[in-house]
This record gives C-alpha cells, structure tokens and sequence, in this order.
C-alpha cells in the first residue's frame, strides 16, 4: 500500500525543519542562558516544542491511516509534516497555541481528514484515533525522562522548568484527547464498536463536543479535579508540582513586564 507513496509526498517539510530549528535555538538559549530574556526563550522553546508535537499527533494519525489502507494520505500533504497542511490551521495550531498561553492547558489539534471508506477492520479505525494522543503520551515520557531518571545534574533551572511545563502540556493534551467525548480521539477510539444507530444519533453533537469539554473546565470544581488529575501523573513521573508551576511561570515572561512573576521562580 504505501508504495504509491512518491518521494515528495513523504519529503520533511522546509516548514517543520524551521520549527525543529527554532525549538534547538531556543532550547539551547535556555541552557546557556545565552538569551538576554530566559522568559522570551522559554517561550519560543516550549511553544516551538508544542507545534512540533501537534505536527507529529497529526502525523501519527496519518501514518497508521496509510498503513491501515488509506493511501489518499500522501496526496493531501499530511506525511511532510506541515503545519499549514492539516485540517484547520487555526483549529490545529493556532488554537492550542492561544489556550497553552492563556492558561498552559494542551488543547487538542483538529484531526486530519481520514477517508475511513477505505479502512477495514474496527481495529484499525481505534488505532488510528489513538495512534495522535499515543504520541503525545511519548512526547511527555521524553520530556520527564531526566525527571524519572534522576538525570538532573547540570541541567540547568530554566531548561529543567521548561521540560516540566512542556510535560504538562503533553500529559494534559493526551488526557483531554483520550476523554471519550464526540469529536475527540477517545471517542474516536471506542465508535468503531458502537452500534450504527448509537453512532447516528452522537453524530450531530460531535462539533460540539470539545466546546463541551472546554466549557466545563471554567466550572472550578471541575477544573481543580482536572489539574489534580495531571499533577499526579506528572508527579509519577517524578516532576514536581513546583517545577511546571515555574515552567508556566517562565513561559509567561510578560508578566515581568507587568510586575506579576513570581519570585520565587527567578533565575537570575
């Protein structure tokens, strides 16, 4: 099948390699503490960071796609890794970077567009809808692996709160991913095993389904269950609660400007 997959509709795209190129300045800025503001590196590095797992959830997806029998997947661009090739760069990309800034909470891309017909076997379709939230669980394992490898020495505070704050965003990303709402990958997941006349009627609340989610996330019983939840996975993966606090902090390096960082995370 993945034969007929030409050269250039596999080729990394020049946009990705900038992005991947961004994220080794900015990181290696931060480790240096080579940047005049380590909050603006923080910044540039966590959210170069994050595009790049966007762009490797929707690879993730497309990729098992392909491979479970969609070979339309080369022809839309989605194998290059292209931010500006999936769905809705504004749902995909430019959304989850809004909600990452505002309140550090992984928002989940829009999906790329997987011609189903073409796919046989309810396995394959649960595969393909866990394979993008799978990749944000590896994304958040590379991130914490110096945490829960007792690898700490020499790396400095800054890069270490920015690994912690990007873990958080992984781990929030996967969790809200994996919740078996309509229009999520967790829906995705288990609609393959539903009856059709199930399915029919969840079909027309799908759009909404993230907007659901989002607008039970302002109720603050909800929304402290939610963190508690991540603090604890991210606490078990041996990053403290402080640590994703000062990476959060950091990443906001406006707020320098406005005399609301806290001191307790300075670095200088």
């Amino acid at each position: 099948m993945t034969t007929a997959i030409s050269r250039r509709e596999r080729r990394i795209s020049p946009v990705f390699l900038g992005i991947v190129a961004v994220m080794a300045a900015a990181g290696w800025a931060v480790w240096t503490d080579f940047a005049s503001s380590t909050g603006f590196a923080v910044f540039l590095f966590v959210t170069s960071a994050w595009i790049v797992s966007l762009c490797l959830h929707e690879y993730a997806h497309a990729r098992t796609a392909l491979h479970s029998g969609d070979i339309s997947i080369g022809a839309k661009g989605y194998l290059t890794l292209n931010p500006l090739k999936y769905t809705h760069v504004l749902l995909s990309i430019v959304l989850p970077i809004v909600f990452v800034i505002l309140g550090g909470i992984g928002l989940p891309g829009g999906a790329v567009f997987i011609e189903r017909g073409r796919i046989q076997g309810r396995w394959k379709h649960s595969l393909i809808s866990a394979a993008g939230p799978l990749t944000n669980v590896l994304f958040a394992i590379v991130c914490t692996a110096p945490f829960w490898l007792d690898a700490l020495d020499g790396v400095p505070r800054p890069f270490r709160y920015a690994l912690a704050f990007l873990a958080l965003l992984q781990v929030s990303a996967a969790l809200l991913n994996f919740l078996p709402v309509p229009g999520l990958d967790g829906y995705g997941v288990i609609e393959p095993w539903l009856s059709y006349g199930i399915r029919r009627q969840i079909e027309p609340y799908a759009p909404f389904g993230l907007l659901f989610v989002f607008a039970l996330l302002w109720v603050p019983e909800v929304n402290r269950v939610f963190f508690d939840v991540i603090y604890a996975i991210t606490g078990g993966l041996g990053v403290h609660e402080v640590e994703t606090y000062c990476g959060r902090d950091l990443f906001q390096f406006w707020n320098e400007f406005w005399g609301e960082a806290n001191p307790g995370c300075a670095v200088r």
